[in-house]
């Protein structure tokens, strides 16, 4: 699958080895419906898979970020357990994309983010929360529990207590506020938001890609790991690094005292 598909809900930009992935549903506060999620499915899958992509940016157009799941194309009774399945089930592909690629992620929060659109948000290695971002766990509001990673990324973000008062208090959480519990990287004010979304994801992009991934890789599973199983998948990467390119180039702007030039390879 090529970058350039063409997907109808979602647009996909390439630059300085950054991708922006962008939710373009604008009218409808980028929620999603069964063809939006799998635009954004299959956009991020191609984006973290195509070889001159070392960092990927999801956001969304206009005033929001996503709103979760799109209920004015739901019925409202129990035939929308079909629908809600379809949907869940290619946001959920996204989340783990998100969370498990091999290049960084970032979620730039340009507004809301709410239901799946918090999740999804979640996800991401780094989340940039513009001044104006609200992020709002929102289900209670309509009789459902949760989904799109919320549930497990909550408590490993902010703790298992305060994880149930999202569950069940449902209270929306500004940006400052966001940073502060550990649920966003950084708030950032409305005038510096392109500026500092470009600063992070290009300095990312110019990064040791392969030592990131295998980073991430090794944080994801550590939890369920031993110390002594860690430890040993710690040796093992870093050995496997020392034959990159990119673990030469370190080298010798180490000694030369210069900055080194990352491939990514």
């Amino acid at each position: 699958m090529q970058l350039d598909e063409g997907f109808e809900h979602v647009d996909v930009d390439l630059a300085d080895g950054v991708a922006h992935v962008t939710l373009a549903r604008p009218d409808a506060h980028n929620a999603l419906d069964v063809d939006t999620a799998i635009d954004l499915k299959d956009a991020l899958a191609a984006a973290t898979a195509a070889s001159d992509v070392r960092c990927v940016v999801l956001e969304g157009d206009g005033g929001s970020f996503c709103t979760g799941a799109d209920l004015a194309a739901f019925e409202g009774d129990e035939t929308d357990q079909r629908r809600l399945d379809r949907v869940a089930t290619r946001l959920h592909a996204a989340v783990r994309t998100l969370a498990t690629s091999d290049v960084p992620t970032v979620s730039a929060v340009n507004g809301v983010a709410a239901g799946g659109g918090f999740g999804l948000a979640l996800a991401s290695d780094l989340v940039l929360a513009h001044q104006t971002a609200r992020f709002e766990y929102s289900y209670p509001r309509v009789g459902l529990s949760g989904d799109a990673g919320a549930t497990w990324f909550l408590p490993r973000l902010v703790g298992m207590r305060r994880a149930r008062e999202f569950l069940l208090l449902d209270e929306p959480v500004a940006a400052e506020r966001a940073v502060e519990m550990g649920l966003a990287t950084e708030a950032v004010d409305a005038d510096d938001w392109d500026d500092r979304v470009h600063e992070v994801a290009t300095d990312l992009a110019a990064g040791p890609t392969k030592a990131y991934g295998a980073a991430k890789a090794l944080l994801n599973r550590s939890y369920e790991r031993t110390l002594n199983t860690q430890l040993t998948a710690e040796k093992d990467a870093i050995a496997r690094l020392a034959r990159t390119d990119d673990y030469a180039a370190g080298y010798e702007a180490f000694f030369s005292k210069t900055e080194p030039e990352f491939r990514g390879e």
